[in-house]
């Protein structure tokens, strides 16, 4: 059977606090605070004839149950490479974790739920 490329994708979530320490940060966002994350990992590519997986999802399962265990119930700035824990750093982060074990990663999206705030990342422009 031929078929073309698909995306997986696996959701997890996490609860971590942080805060804003540069001069043009709104000042409530200066104060430590905390939210609710989710963060979304998409793999691109061809499925194995044989398995039909893109990605074993136990693999990215496992391989993301380590970010969220490192990220939950953190103070994100005290997290090396999250000094200042925007969503769009966040999703950097996340991003050049998994790049290395999963070279097929198409994007990560963080979202802030009760925000109703995203940021989708898909590795540096070349």
């Amino acid at each position: 059977m031929s078929r073309g490329p698909v995306e997986i994708a696996l959701e997890f979530g996490f609860d971590a606090a942080h805060c804003f320490h540069h001069d043009s940060a709104h000042p409530p966002y200066k104060r430590m605070h905390g939210h609710s994350f989710t963060a979304e990992v998409v793999i691109a590519g061809m499925p194995d004839p044989e398995s039909g997986f893109v990605v074993d999802f136990a693999v990215l399962e496992a391989a993301a149950a380590k970010l969220r265990d490192e990220l939950d119930h953190s103070l994100l700035n005290e997290i090396p490479g999250l000094a200042v824990p925007s969503l769009e750093n966040i999703a950097a982060w996340i991003w050049e974790r998994l790049l290395p074990r999963f070279p097929n990663l198409a994007r990560v999206v963080v979202r802030r739920p009760s925000c109703s705030q995203s940021c989708t990342y898909a590795g540096e422009s070349t």
